[in-house]
């Protein structure tokens, strides 16, 4: 490869990565400002449109452990190349739908496959095998960080251009984005000369089934697809919730904007911090504040100071989650196989999301509130954060160490056991709060909590 003098390799394929990353991933999260005037426009319901993003988030997932093992055999740039002609193609079918069909097809299949191949997963293998272990972490976070950056700068662009031009023509924009993305992927083809060099020991089938039998890896797709619930319920259905609630139509998008701009900075201290902290506690600390902010969401009134101060506080944990779930990956398994692992990984990731985006618009459809949703929400952000406590970010050991005998199991994990019996304890308390309250007459209120109650009634749950 070629490097253009007084640049560095590094910071080629860094450029290459951000700038594809930010603009696939803003391009993406302009998805729910179009919630409305496709809805309103060809006179679908909330559940409609709620069900072709859910699709697209599938499709999304289920495609990229494809493109993963892909690229790791013949090559990330080529897989790129495909997802944006999908993605553009998609964009294109959305722009001349008249039914629900047509949105369906366009938004949900086409550009979910779209993503699967120009996305997360088969860039930050890229950078990742590129780019050597010490700067890993940061590297990643900088890739993701620019997904935000792209975030910030899409979606109030296209809300002003939906209001001036309406929402097709507003499809073009990210059209012409996506196509000089596209184009601008080559630095991140080539393999970096120490990998390149060592003979492969395993194939991805191989390595693909010992992270499937390793609890830990296994626990890493559990909670990464409550990064996918979260994110994609916000992402879809924020600007939604904030109109309901009484906040006009520009709060709503700068809202989703200011999530953008603070998980710039949120993501790139989260680079820092992974390199000098265990990577699992710092993803509990996440997923913990994740659980309380949501929480807050609905039980503080919302006006628009808390709507953008709580928008500045979800941005900071909105996508760090992502390089320090790619770097554990890493970590345990090496980067030979990277496309394939971050393929699962994601699918995951896209799983939590499917249910994220279109359990929500179903919710609201039924009850004409996001608010039992919310609770859901915050219920599994502290479920993930107690799940990381149980990951181990080490590498795989193929031989078994001896095992600990059960007085020192229970000893190490002293804090892990207090933290999941209390927080047992307060989902049963919330429970029982719950079924008091039902009956007192107030009907919204009610179903609230019979949300609450579904879940702490699901398998597995406290009350299961």
């Amino acid at each position: 490869m070629k490097v253009t003098r007084g640049l560095s390799p590094i910071t080629i394929i860094l450029a290459a990565g951000c700038f594809a990353t930010a603009v696939s991933m803003g391009v993406r999260s302009t998805m729910g400002i179009y919630l409305d005037p496709i809805s309103v426009d060809l006179g679908i319901s909330t559940g409609s449109f709620g069900l072709a993003i859910a699709i697209q988030n599938l499709i999304w997932g289920l495609g990229q452990p494809i493109a993963g093992a892909i690229s790791d055999r013949y090559g990330s740039a080529r897989v790129l190349v495909a997802g944006g002609v999908l993605y553009i193609l998609g964009l294109l079918v959305a722009g001349a739908a008249q039914t629900t069909a047509g949105i369906t097809i366009g938004l949900g299949f086409l550009t979910g496959l779209g993503l699967a191949g120009l996305s997360f997963a088969v860039i930050l293998a890229s950078v990742g095998r590129l780019v050597e272990e010490s700067r890993r972490t940061a590297a990643l976070a900088t890739t993701t960080a620019f997904g935000s950056l792209g975030q910030f700068f899409l979606i109030p662009v296209t809300q002003n251009l939906i209001s001036e031009f309406g929402w097709r023509k507003s499809l073009f924009l990210g059209i012409a984005l996506i196509a000089i993305a596209t184009l601008s992927v080559r630095p991140l083809r080539s393999q970096h000369p120490e990998t390149s060099s060592q003979q492969t020991t395993t194939t991805s089938r191989e390595t693909l089934r010992l992270a499937l039998n390793y609890r830990s890896y296994v626990l890493l797709l559990v909670g990464f697809s409550v990064c996918g619930f979260h994110v994609t319920f916000i992402g879809l259905h924020l600007p939604k919730y904030l109109e309901d609630v009484g906040q006009t139509t520009r709060i709503a998008a700068l809202a989703l904007a200011t999530i953008g701009l603070f998980n710039i900075g949120g993501t790139m201290a989260i680079g820092w911090l992974g390199t000098r902290y265990s990577n699992t506690k710092l993803l509990a600390i996440l997923y913990g504040i994740r659980g309380i902010v949501f929480a807050c969401m609905v039980a503080i009134p919302m006006t628009a100071e808390v709507a953008l101060v709580s928008s500045a506080v979800i941005g900071l944990v909105w996508l760090s989650t992502v390089p320090l779930t790619s770097a554990i990956v890493l970590k345990q398994f090496g980067p030979e196989h990277a496309g394939i692992l971050f393929g699962f990984v994601f699918l995951s990731h896209q799983i939590g999301a499917f249910i994220g985006s279109y359990g929500a618009g179903l919710y609201r459809d039924a009850y004409g509130s996001y608010s039992g949703y919310w609770w859901l929400a915050s219920i599994l952000g502290i479920g993930a954060a107690v799940v990381h406590l149980f990951i181990d970010e080490g590498p795989y050991q193929s031989t078994s160490a001896p095992k600990p005998g059960l007085s020192s199991k229970l000893w190490k994990a002293r804090r892990t056991i207090g933290a999941s019996v209390s927080t047992v304890i307060t989902m049963i308390g919330l429970g029982i709060w719950s079924y008091i309250r039902i009956g007192e007459g107030e009907i919204l209120v009610a179903h609230q909590q019979a949300a609450i109650i579904c879940v702490l009634h699901m398998p597995f749950g406290p009350l299961g």
